[in-house]
């Protein structure tokens, strides 16, 4: 079973990385904890239980409880980390002046400096210490165990120094250096060392945590999406109600304006809805009877009654924030290779100083410059950036992500959108709309195609197979001149004024008959009506043109439905349908290309309704015919083929495939299986923000490599330096404390993420 435990008390990457060790020794237990969002995620086997775990985290040294419910909106903690870091600033900085300044280091300067650093190494440093004989007394050290030890040295030397050396002499004085050369050890003190590095190190956990809040908003924001109450209809009235209390099933008022309170069906009323919030679309979505609409979205023209389908945990908003947070908390490769090397980083930076104070005084250069130069060297060591690196990356990436309608699951999804360089895209749904629609009237001569449409209409206004259902709403709009390309009389003729009209304007059909697999037949204004496959016309002994028939082969190789219609014993015109290509699908694919993707188009329908499709949308290579389980052989032949191949897919057919897949790319719109077995989720069903997704997801993993890069490099080119006494301790603090504050600064950039189109 899984659980998510929130964790108290980490300070550093190395935190993290112990108490995931120590959980990991458990038996049956698998478990990853994140430093950045200060949980872990554990899997755990009967007859554990999380109270097994929390005693677990708990005898490592922090605390550990399973997450309420309801969380406060804006968390507390960083308050008495504030007020600690506002205390040590004021105090620290004439501490720091005075030692810089040696004009103004009047008679017994280095006593106030003392009265002043004192409450910022002991008060302004508690943290730091006691984070590190909580360690000690568990037999472990971590970056605050290198802080607490530099500071409390610094302080301790100087305490020498003032009471049993010559620093506490009347008129003493000694300059500001950068690095460590100074006197001898009995008339040095290092007060502005110790609290500067404090107040460093507590400016740069402070900004740390401020910016990890900051990573984490768009999370919360959508979280805080979601209305608060909810009128709903009960015996003939409504009742405002909490949110929480809202249960499947009921019927629910949205007002103009309002916010709708949960995923449900449109019971009356028509409105368009503000979707932007979910799908990153500006343009409202009309609905009404039967039509969806989800929680949180904003009614933004007439009142609905809405019959709610799902509530609480399972809307399709709850399920966007969990897939984010879950994504948040994963780990990339490169992180796992970080949060390796800050586990043993300790102990080594502990040996390198006392190795650097022994080579020191071996030296003969004397205990001041070797004390100094390993203090420096423990302060400056502290890798808390490398621990950063990757979640506020992921942090700012996914949440930006979530507000653009891209869902990406995991930083595992990130680090294959760098190595795929084929994408597969499923024809209907995602291509294509799913949905039959009107692609062409073609007529034989002297016909007019909008009497032809009508008429075809209304014979099939009494059939319910989806080609009649496109044909019908063809009828009801003008028809494009695009269908009727070439021919005269393209516009819809007005309804009024003919025999056989209904009520409403509309032609009628009588006697009605229906051929399973051939076509339909009905008596329409008086005229007996015929409309379907030329072989209904060939078997009622109807007349069919040349130019009909022409028309028929012109569009069947065009991979379009040809629907003959015609009246009075004689074929009349030609009505092509299709599965109309999505009109962003050819720019998508474009884009998609741009990215250095090679598109190959896979379907089930047949070879030549999928190569018009293709043609249309610019993608050379169609693998047609496939059933659902041949999907997941291609993918698997395209893999052993060498390539790293993304899918994207939308239907309950594509889910073997999406799983199948190096990276899986799910349309929103589609199928829950389909998204669950996907890393990407479009919420817009539009193929565009697949585009937008892989180039999301790129530039995260490029901000978290460039993180790595810095903090590995930062470390590497500073412990050399301040074990060679070219750092003062306390411009190491400010360097390593900067270190962090970088990495989290880079990630931000993220925020500023914008899409293609």
């Amino acid at each position: 079973m899984m659980i998510e435990l929130e964790i108290g008390g980490m300070t550093c990457a190395s935190c993290a990385s112990r108490i995931e060790k120590k959980l990991n020794r458990m038996d049956g237990v698998t478990a990853s904890v994140n430093y950045a969002t200060e949980k872990a995620s554990v899997s755990f086997d009967a007859p554990l239980t999380a109270n097994d775990l929390i005693a677990t985290v708990e005898k490592t040294g922090y605390t550990a409880a399973v997450p309420a419910p309801e969380k406060p909106e804006i968390s507390e903690k960083s308050d008495p980390l504030k007020s600690r870091l506002l205390i040590s600033a004021l105090l620290s900085i004439p501490v720091i002046l005075l030692a810089m300044v040696p004009a103004w280091q009047f008679d017994y300067w280095q006593w106030l400096s003392l009265t002043l650093a004192a409450p910022v190494v002991v008060y302004g440093g508690w943290p730091f210490h006691r984070a590190a004989w909580t360690n000690l007394r568990h037999g472990a050290a971590t970056m605050d165990t290198l802080v607490s030890l530099g500071t409390l040295a610094a302080f301790g030397w100087s305490l020498w120094a003032l009471f049993l050396g010559t620093a506490g002499e009347p008129g003493m004085t000694h300059p500001f250096r950068l690095d460590i050369g100074r006197t001898d050890g009995a008339g040095n003190i290092y007060l502005e060392a110790a609290a500067g590095v404090t107040t460093f190190l507590l400016a740069g956990r402070y900004f740390e945590a401020r910016a990890k809040r900051t990573a984490g908003s768009a999370l919360r924001a959508l979280l805080e999406m979601g209305a608060k109450d909810v009128a709903v209809l009960r015996d003939g009235g409504e009742v405002r109600i909490p949110i929480d209390q809202l249960s499947p099933g009921d019927r629910f008022v949205v007002r103009p304006g309002e916010k709708v309170a949960t995923d449900g069906v449109v019971e009356e009323g028509a409105s368009a809805v503000d979707e932007s919030m979910l799908t990153g679309e500006s343009v409202p979505v009309e609905v009404g009877p039967g039509g969806g609409v989800v929680g949180g979205t904003v009614n933004a023209g007439g009142r609905l009654i809405v019959r709610a389908t799902r509530v609480g945990a399972d809307t399709q908003l709850a399920q966007m924030a969990r897939l984010v947070e879950q994504a948040q908390a994963g780990k990339a490769g490169v992180q796992r290779l970080a949060d390796r090397i800050s586990g043993v980083f300790v102990p080594v930076v502990i040996g390198l100083a006392v190795a650097t104070l022994g080579w020191w005084v071996g030296t003969g250069a004397g205990w001041t410059a070797a004390f100094t130069a390993a203090v420096a060297v423990l302060i400056i060591a502290c890798p808390c950036a490398l621990g950063l690196a990757t979640p506020t990356a992921l942090l700012v990436g996914t949440g930006r992500g979530a507000q653009l309608g891209i869902l990406i699951k995991g930083p595992e999804a990130l680090e294959q959108t760098r190595r795929v360089d084929t994408v597969v895209l499923d024809k209907t749904g995602t291509v294509t709309t799913g949905h039959m629609a009107l692609a062409a009237v073609r007529t034989a001569d002297g016909q007019d195609p909008a009497e032809l449409l009508r008429f075809a209409a209304a014979v099939e206004s009494a059939s319910e197979h989806p080609i009649a259902a496109a044909i019908v709403a063809a009828a009801s709009a003008p028809l494009p001149e695009s269908a009727a390309s070439g021919l005269s009389g393209s516009s819809a003729i007005p309804a009024s004024g003919k025999s056989g009209a209904g009520a409403d304007g509309a032609l009628t059909v009588g006697d009605f008959s229906s051929f399973a697999g051939f076509g339909v037949r009905g008596d329409v204004a008086g005229r007996t009506v015929l409309a379907g496959r030329p072989a209904l016309f060939e078997r009622e002994g109807w007349t069919v043109p040349a130019e009909v028939t022409a028309a028929v082969d012109e569009q069947e190789a065009a991979g379009r439905t040809a629907i003959v219609a015609g009246w009075d014993g004689e074929a009349r015109g030609v009505l092509a349908v299709a599965d109309t290509v999505k009109p962003t699908s050819r720019d998508a694919v474009a884009g998609l290309r741009r990215l250095g993707l090679t598109p190959i188009l896979l379907t089930g329908d047949n070879e030549r309704v999928a190569r018009a499709v293709a043609a249309e949308v610019g993608i050379d290579e169609v693998i047609a015919g496939v059933l659902p389980a041949g999907k997941v052989a291609v993918i698997e032949r395209l893999q052993q083929s060498g390539k790293v191949v993304a899918m994207a897919g939308d239907g309950v057919n594509d889910a073997a495939a999406l799983a199948q897949a190096d990276l899986g790319l799910a349309m929103g719109t589609g199928a829950d299986v389909a998204i669950e077995a996907s890393d990407l989720t479009l919420v817009r069903g539009d193929l565009t923000v697949a585009v937008d997704a892989i180039r999301l997801a790129r530039r995260t993993l490029r901000i978290i490599k460039s993180n790595l890069f810095w903090a590995f490099a930062y470390n590497l080119a500073a412990l050399p330096l301040a074990a060679a006494g070219l750092l003062n301790p306390m411009i190491a603090g400010a360097a390593m404390a900067f270190s962090s504050v970088f990495v989290v600064a880079n990630s931000l950039r993220l925020r500023g993420f914008r899409p293609s189109v």
